[in-house]
């Protein structure tokens, strides 16, 4: 079966994304982690939480090293793969691509006076200033980066005339109509994913043995986190049906296989679409699309009929959509129940089904996150930069694409065992016990 350079463009830069999205999701929350973590081991003054945040930011400095890496592959194949995109787009986004690098070497900087200065301040809380920088600098990448995002799908702040842009406004192109649903959506899901992930490598261990006080206030201050941060994630979900209902109807519309512009519509969820369009053994929540994208079940909603054939996604992105939202379902009940276990006596916060769940919910959250990204780049199909270009009119003509391909993903396969390695040798045989009691008591 033979490749077209625009097929394999796209299958790189999906591999890439797909790839980069795992560090970056890290890169984004567990910062946010290592600050609570840290807040309540010198408000509480308990040696357990301040080795929590010791040890979680001495693993993260490893994702955030590959996350380096791939992270410069995808501004490389943004160049290489998309040179029609960027001729036309490249000195619009130009600002945000600058800034995100700016951010990521202000979070860098504060990263490794943070790493090397413990123990070394009187008053803990001046080693705890210096996660706020660090939490600012990787939030404020995802931002920079997202507006970049949001532009391809809402592009204002030009003029193209004649193929080239002009009366370039960065800052309108920027502010976008998609930027604030976006940036809010992607950092409480990874703040909500890192929280759930930490509570699955904590749930692991416990469930292999450890039980002490330790791995207790582990879990109960990644579930709590992972819950509120979940919530937070279910709003942003909320606001992006809202503004999908007006900017990008028909992503919407193929997300619920809404093809009749209609009012009080219904929520489908899973099922299967036949070749008249005609959609079997689904479940339907009457009048819930509806409520999604206007707040009153009274919301017309746009189907996809109202929109050229050529102009539609492909409407397997249902399925993402449906997954997405299902495991943030999951990771909602999965938080709460263990909370309430938790503070009601007469349960098992404990009980192993229960921390199986967690285990599960860690990947899980993952999963939610890839979804939802091949969700957002899937559903903008055909374009590339909505109502200006198309995909398949910005991808590179040359060769070589093929081969890139197989070397990029040989690079990536590496990159994943030495990750997994250095990170299973880094904490493997050292238990957070002797290392509790070699650490502490340490004056406060």
């Amino acid at each position: 079966m033979e490749f077209d350079s625009v097929i394999l463009s796209r299958m790189l830069t999906s591999t890439t994304l797909a790839f980069h999205i795992i560090f970056a999701t890290i890169g984004v929350g567990v910062p946010v982690m290592i600050a609570i973590a840290e807040f309540m081991g010198i408000k509480k003054k308990d040696p357990h939480y301040l080795l929590l945040a010791r040890r979680w930011a001495r693993g993260f400095t490893i994702t955030v090293a590959v996350g380096v890496v791939t992270g410069t592959a995808i501004g490389l194949q943004l160049s290489l793969l998309w040179p029609s995109f960027m001729q036309v787009a490249g000195q619009v986004i130009a600002l945000p691509l600058f800034m995100e690098t700016f951010a990521f070497f202000f979070e860098a900087i504060f990263l490794g006076i943070y790493l090397y200065t413990w123990d070394r301040f009187k008053n803990r809380w001046i080693h705890w200033i210096l996660t706020i920088p660090i939490m600012i600098g990787s939030s404020a990448s995802a931002l920079f980066i997202t507006t970049v995002n949001a532009f391809m799908n809402t592009p204002q702040g030009f003029d193209l005339v004649d193929g080239k842009a002009i009366n370039i406004d960065p800052i309108a192109a920027m502010l976008n109509p998609a930027t604030p649903t976006k940036v809010f959506h992607v950092l409480t899901s990874s703040y909500m994913t890192s929280a759930l992930i930490l509570a699955a490598i904590t749930a692991f261990a416990i469930l292999k043995g450890s039980k002490g006080e330790y791995h207790r206030k582990a879990l109960r201050l990644t579930m709590v986190a992972g819950f509120v941060f979940t919530i937070g994630t279910a709003l942003a979900g909320d606001v992006s049906a809202k503004f999908l209902a007006e900017y990008q109807p028909e992503k919407l519309a193929a997300a619920e296989w809404h093809f009749e512009t209609e009012s009080n519509a219904d929520l489908i969820l899973f099922g299967t679409l036949d070749e008249n369009n005609e959609i079997h053994n689904e479940i339907r929540i009457p009048g819930f699309l509806s409520f999604l994208a206007g707040g009153s079940l009274d919301t017309e909603v746009i189907g996809l009929n109202e929109f050229p054939e050529d102009e539609l996604p492909p409407l397997w992105v249902h399925y993402l959509f449906d997954l997405m939202v299902s495991i943030g379902v999951f990771s909602l009940i999965i938080t709460f129940f263990f909370i309430v276990a938790w503070k009601w006596k007469r349960l098992n916060e404990w009980w192993k089904p229960l921390l199986w769940g967690i285990v599960a919910s860690g990947p899980l959250a993952m999963l939610a996150i890839e979804f939802g990204w091949i969700f957002a780049e899937v559903g903008r199909q055909p374009w590339i930069l909505r109502g200006y270009m198309k995909v398949a009119e910005a991808a590179t003509k040359g060769d070589g694409v093929g081969i890139t391909f197989i070397l990029f993903v040989l690079l990536y396969i590496v990159l994943a065992v030495l990750t997994i390695v250095v990170l299973i040798k880094m904490f493997k045989n050292k238990p957070a016990e002797a290392e509790l009691e070699q650490r502490f008591p340490i004056k406060q």
